[in-house]
């Protein structure tokens, strides 16, 4: 959600580790290159062995224009692909140090910038700065171009790319993954190319459940796709209804779907959030290696 709900989590969890706003900001960029991520440090190859990806920025042409995005891959041999969807914060460093460790574990991963729209990434370089006055206002107008529209464009042109793409296995599926605002992408993805698009994991998603015709939770019916939903508790401390509407919708779509709240609040997955919970990200991690193991 990343609303003032949010916020309080945030500021709560800084105060617990003798932090506040400022100072953790000013730890922001330190924390997006160093950190390894909990689950990550483990997931190197398959087969347990030593893997070196490859990884190159680049440039994807879309329906309204010219995406960015970062694509990292095992160095050998073809692999299913995976389209990760950043959080508000969009793509930087720790999108890219979840994406190596994910391409490490066997998989092409293309993390995109959803904001190319409005610029080239990075619009930010870590998740505390979206949370000053000024990064709020600079991301306002950049979110409000991603409607359901635009991100079912976006969508097929990020699939057309992958098939594209000689480190991409495409007798496998195609996965995708969602933090925050991209948890909801990640259905979207499924529904926009229900053929291609095998596993969707959305964690601590915001939107995916409203009173639109075209809400996401409303689209499952029309994909194909197995899903991890994980929900943060505070998420789900303000919305409990929506764990219960997902169930019901995923239930009448005949979709798989693992659906569970977990002990951490929004956030709690991505290293530079100040949320961060190494421990659940971790589970939450290898609940994602278990949906992707079926593509």
């Amino acid at each position: 959600m990343c609303d003032d709900f949010t916020a309080q989590a945030e500021t709560d969890h800084l105060a617990r580790r003798g932090l506040d706003r400022r100072t953790f900001a000013g730890m922001g960029v330190a924390l997006s290159a160093g950190a390894v991520l909990a689950g990550c440090a483990g997931t190197v190859q398959a087969d347990g062995g030593a893997s070196d990806v490859t990884e190159r920025m680049v440039s994807i042409t879309t329906a309204d224009g010219v995406c960015d995005a970062f694509f990292v891959h095992p160095g050998k041999g073809a692999h299913p692909g995976v389209i990760m969807w950043p959080d508000i914060a969009g793509l930087r460093e720790a999108k890219k140090v979840m994406a190596r460790s994910l391409a490490a574990a066997g998989y092409a991963v293309l993390v995109v910038n959803q904001y190319y729209r409005s610029g080239p990434a990075p619009v930010m370089e870590s998740f505390a700065e979206f949370r000053t006055p000024e990064g709020q206002a600079k991301i306002g107008p950049m979110r409000a171009l991603l409607t359901p529209d635009a991100v079912t464009r976006d969508a097929k042109a990020f699939v057309a790319f992958l098939d594209g793409q000689d480190a991409v296995d495409k007798a496998r599926k195609i996965g995708s993954n969602g933090y925050c605002m991209g948890g909801p992408f990640t259905v979207r993805t499924a529904a926009a190319v229900p053929g291609r698009v095998g596993a969707a994991a959305s964690l601590h998603g915001a939107g995916l459940v409203t009173a639109e015709p075209d809400s996401p939770h409303r689209l499952l019916a029309k994909t194909k796709a197995a899903y991890l939903f994980a929900i943060a508790r505070n998420d789900d401390a303000k919305q409990p209804e929506d764990k219960t509407e997902l169930r019901k919708a995923a239930d009448a779509a005949g979709v798989k779907a693992e659906i569970e709240v977990y002990a951490a609040d929004h956030g709690w997955t991505v290293a530079d959030s100040p949320v961060y919970d190494p421990v659940e990200a971790d589970r939450a991690w290898k609940r994602m290696l278990a949906l992707f193991a079926g593509l």
